[in-house]
């Protein structure tokens, strides 16, 4: 039969128990902070670039682009996956450009349909090494009915990309950057994200030129 311990002893040992899980919790919090610290140190180090693009961004989300919502703290998106015009698999951190203008959309969408061709002129105007119009369309399982649509309204500078699964527009979803169609992101060449727009916008207009020249650095 075990003794029980005496009154003073028991207070002894419940204090010390105590003390002991004061001690570990502590550890545990500064653990927690000092790597929550370090991990934000990496994001920041990772977007380092987006940050000083969506503060030379920021001024110009006005006039036709005034719906822009410049990146307070922009996030990697380098994981975000879809597949390319050869029907490949890419993110966004592998298209190559120092800024890429992501816009998602479906030949359902009448904002989408209606705002393609500024998307094919701003291609036009301003694709090249340093930039580049990622237009990606999400239609489930019909790339071939979004194919006809861009050909019957002559849509010539855009590459089909697409997603036939619709999980690119659900992963933003669960980021809160996608309510609905059309979406629009402006990334660096690492998929940290610049900015955003959701709807429609005249994306050929001298103020969304000045906007996506500013973001680039050119």
């Amino acid at each position: 039969m075990t003794d029980t311990p005496s009154r003073p002893r028991r207070t002894v040992l419940v204090l010390l128990g105590a003390a002991v899980a004061g001690i570990v919790a502590g550890a545990v919090a500064v653990y927690v902070m000092v790597s929550g610290e370090r991990n934000g140190d990496v994001a920041s180090a990772e977007c380092g670039a987006a940050v000083e693009a969506a503060a030379r961004a920021a001024p110009h989300a006005k006039g036709e682009v005034a719906a822009f919502r410049v990146a307070s703290a922009p996030r990697s998106l380098a994981d975000l996956a879809f597949t390319d015009p050869d029907s490949k698999p890419v993110t966004l951190a592998s298209l190559g450009h120092d800024a890429v203008l992501v816009n998602i959309w479906a030949t359902w969408c009448v904002p989408c349909r209606e705002e393609m061709p500024t998307l094919d002129r701003l291609e036009a105007d301003l694709g090249d090494e340093t930039f580049a119009v990622v237009p990606v369309n999400i239609d489930l399982n019909a790339t071939d009915r979004a194919k006809a649509f861009l050909e019957e309204i002559g849509i010539a500078h855009l590459p089909f990309y697409s997603d036939p699964s619709g999980k690119l527009f659900q992963d933003l979803k669960r980021k809160g950057m996608a309510i609905g169609l059309p979406t629009t992101l402006l990334v660096d060449g690492k998929g940290c994200e610049i900015g955003i727009l959701e709807g429609p916008a005249e994306w050929d207009s001298n103020d969304a030129k000045a906007l996506i020249r500013a973001a680039a650095g050119v």
